[in-house]
């Protein structure tokens, strides 16, 4: 038994370490947990789950491991099985595992568009005309063009279509395809399956992390949106990572799936209309801003750290002071960019007059935008949307102090494919957080 083993043990906790470099558990919650009393620590690979082994303990706590290995996964050639899997490599990569099979580098660039541009979007060696022969022939044997299987498409009332795409280990991802008769259809993508940082009001935080989604299952969403939907829904000119997952968690695959998406030979996604959201990592954060091109969007919910703290844990390690000073150090050096705050209005928690007055002092300094979004209900959760009236009173407040302000509708809940309902919770579930006391009657009275 090694000294950390030993250690644990004599604390009464109970260490679960993934074997692989990519987290593929499940973090096992004792049901009778209510609180969180230390922060994620979510840098970025594997995580470390440390729980108490006694029912009677309400402590429990995240670490994380090998924060440095970026570069080896933004740098690998991905495989699958015995092929190669062409959808996870960017193009300076394809290009040189073309040239290392012989062919020439105009080779690559054919097979490029053919599988990003030109309306092909190809799947298999058949939809690849105008390919030499014998590069046909090679791909067929070496290479790998799919990472996701369909599972089924959900149509909402509003015409939002829920995807669900099986993975190779059995596991399932949610995709969102929302049409605007604007011209602006936007694929909402996945980033992992679950998500490790316990939101109160999101569904698919009840699922805890099984794992990161590579690049090539992210960029094969977006492929797939196009591919099928987009005689249907029209041309599909927006993504945002706003599905399952927090995309910075996951960020070499995500910052490495956006810049293929937005490669000028390929799916030629406008970078200001790829949008990554992020609950607040701030080392990654500061990462993002200085690699990608991308727009930024970040979750806020709420104008004090007391809040925040309860329905965002993330807050315990990286505080509101410290992730909007970030952003205003790091926007200054940006032209022509603003970040989007994303606000989940929660009826009785962070809808008050008070609320909307801080968040105008909050955001002072920073370009940004601010997106009011509705909450919406899932099973199990104890939170109310606030009232559309509330809602209109909320953003007048916001215009009137300078700040530029939406109100988001919510699209597609009745297939449970709206902001925050994705997801498929297991019988073990990230536990649901102690309710500050000043917020148990609200609480309460919607339960």
């Amino acid at each position: 038994m090694s000294m950390r083993s030993w250690m644990m043990r004599r604390m009464g906790m109970a260490i679960l370490v993934p074997p692989n470099p990519i987290p593929s558990i499940i973090p096992t919650f004792p049901r009778s947990f209510t609180t969180l009393t230390t922060p994620f620590l979510t840098t970025s690979r594997r995580l470390t789950l440390s729980a108490p082994s006694s029912s009677s303990s309400s402590h429990y706590h995240f670490s994380d491991f090998d924060a440095g290995e970026g570069d080896c996964v933004a740098n690998a050639i991905p495989w699958n099985g015995s092929k190669v899997l062409l959808k996870g490599m960017t193009y300076t990569q394809l290009q040189k595992w073309v040239q290392s099979h012989g062919y020439r580098p105009g080779q690559a660039m054919m097979l490029w568009k053919r599988m990003y541009g030109n309306d092909i979007w190809a799947f298999h060696t058949d939809e690849l005309e105008g390919l030499n022969k014998d590069f046909k022939k090679m791909l067929s044997e070496k290479a790998e063009f799919r990472a996701l299987s369909l599972k089924e498409i959900r149509t909402a009332a509003d015409g939002t279509r829920k995807i669900l795409f099986a993975l190779d280990d059995g596991m399932v991802v949610e995709t969102v395809v929302i049409p605007c008769d604007r011209g602006r259809t936007t694929v909402c993508v996945s980033s992992q399956v679950g998500c490790a940082m316990n939101c109160q009001f999101c569904y698919t935080g009840r699922m805890g992390l099984r794992r990161h989604l590579t690049a090539a299952e992210i960029v094969e969403q977006a492929v797939f949106a196009r591919r099928m939907l987009t005689s249907e829904v029209g041309s599909i000119t927006n993504v945002v990572f706003m599905g399952m997952g927090e995309p910075l968690h996951n960020i070499d695959n995500v910052i490495k799936a956006a810049d293929i998406m937005v490669d000028e030979q390929g799916l030629q996604f406008s970078p200001r209309k790829v949008t990554i959201s992020t609950s607040g990592l701030v080392p990654q954060l500061r990462r993002f801003l200085h690699e990608s091109k991308c727009a930024l969007a970040v979750s806020l919910n709420a104008t004090t750290d007391e809040v925040r703290n309860w329905i965002m844990p993330i807050n315990r390690k990286y505080k509101l002071d410290l992730l909007l000073g970030t952003l205003r150090e790091e926007l200054c050096s940006k032209r022509n960019y603003k970040v989007l705050f994303e606000y989940v209005m929660l009826e009785g928690i962070n809808d008050s007059d008070d609320d909307a007055k801080r968040l105008i002092e909050l955001v002072k300094g920073i370009p940004c935008k601010i997106n009011l979004i509705s909450f919406n209900p899932h099973s199990g959760s104890f939170f109310r949307p606030t009232k559309e009236e509330r809602m209109i009173e909320f953003r007048n407040t916001l215009a009137g102090g300078g700040c530029t302000v939406f109100l988001r509708l919510s699209r597609g809940d009745d297939q449970m494919a709206a902001c925050g309902q994705l997801g498929k919770p297991g019988t073990i579930q990230a536990p649901l957080l102690r309710v500050p006391q000043q917020f148990q009657m609200a609480i309460g009275n919607s339960a």
